[in-house]
């Protein structure tokens, strides 16, 4: 039960945090800059993964069963697949893009059009998807043997029968999505480091302003992507080590507690990294904050207002097809729907 109420409270952080992202960035004009349209990337790739994945993740703490049939086990992982993919190539494009606005910032002028940045968001989307083909092709139900009397069907990329098959895939996986994207990250960043450190020793101490305003925006800028880079690395390492872990030991069923709790804090903390997006952007920059907080209380004010109109709407519906028979059975609209109504007036 606390696992489910976890995974509940994820979704429900994460929905309104990436949604009221994306709704922050679309509608304010300023907002639309290259940064922002990969956030916005990156966060709708976090809703599509909070929306499908997390509730059939949890539903495996309800039942030992996979109970979403054979095409949901295939579309289910390419979901899954698709989204880590968005997610790491996406900060892996903000990283090559913090570069070129801090070590070359001549060469960012000529490519930072809002259409070359939705195409390029679109590329890493498709991009992920056709990597993500393979774990819908496999993907199958498969029955794991616990002991010789118990068994169990369940949704796996590969059945027990073959080993090389299941470390390729776990490696394939872990390079990837995960060490590559993060090494080319670490090269961005390292360029990004010296490049800062030295234009701040050639920088005059009673220099322009605006330029030191610029490039403590940028430097700003470099650092968030940088906590959104580090959070995806520590959020989602312990599922790849589990996940390796299970395909060098395929043949055999681990039903350990350790393994179990290992297990569940790996998933948990995969799926925690879609809701941890937006709440570092709240705190480390102050005009997204703002911006935010004007969203949640336009859409907050919104909801409250239908709340409060609905009772009325429905009370006139029903007193204007209420049957003036007493004690006779009708049937009634309301709000678009058929139900069956006892009048005894």
């Amino acid at each position: 039960v606390t696992a489910l109420q976890i995974y509940g409270a994820i979704g429900v952080l994460g929905l309104v945090g990436n949604i009221t992202l994306i709704k922050t960035f679309c509608s304010v004009k300023s907002g639309r800059n290259v940064p922002n349209l990969y956030m916005s990337s990156l966060a709708l790739g976090d809703v599509l993964l909070l929306v499908t994945c997390a509730p059939v993740d949890a539903s495996r703490y309800l039942s030992e069963e996979w109970l979403f049939g054979r095409l949901g086990c295939k579309v289910i992982p390419f979901i899954q697949l698709t989204s880590v993919g968005v997610s790491v190539f996406t900060l892996t494009a903000l990283s090559a893009d913090r570069y070129k606005a801090i070590v070359k910032p001549l060469d960012i002028q000529t490519s930072s059009s809002s259409n070359s940045i939705i195409l390029r968001a679109a590329l890493i989307w498709l991009f992920s998807m056709v990597l993500a083909i393979p774990e819908a092709v496999f993907s199958d139900l498969h029955t794991f043997n616990v002991t010789t009397n118990e068994s169990f069907v369940t949704c796996a990329p590969y059945p027990h029968a073959g080993e090389l098959h299941p470390k390729i895939h776990s490696m394939a996986s872990f390079l990837i999505f995960y060490i590559i994207p993060l090494l080319v990250i670490s090269v961005y960043y390292t360029s990004i480091a010296l490049s800062l450190r030295k234009s701040a020793s050639n920088l005059p101490v009673d220099g322009n302003m605006h330029t030191r305003r610029q490039v403590e925006s940028r430097k700003r800028l470099a650092k968030t992507v940088l906590v959104f880079v580090g959070l995806f690395a520590v959020c989602w390492l312990p599922s790849h080590i589990i996940y390796i872990y299970r395909s060098y030991h395929y043949s055999q069923v681990d039903t350990s507690m350790v393994h179990f709790l290992c297990s569940v804090v790996a998933r948990i903390l995969a799926f925690t990294n879609s809701c941890l997006n937006p709440l570092a952007l709240y705190l480390l920059s102050k005009t997204f904050k703002k911006q935010f907080n004007q969203q949640l209380c336009c859409c907050c004010r919104m909801l409250l207002r239908r709340s409060s109109q609905s009772p009325t709407h429905h009370n006139k519906h029903v007193t204007s097809v209420r049957s003036t028979h007493y004690s006779m059975a009708s049937l009634s609209m309301i709000n678009g729907r058929q139900v069956y109504q006892e009048d005894c007036v």
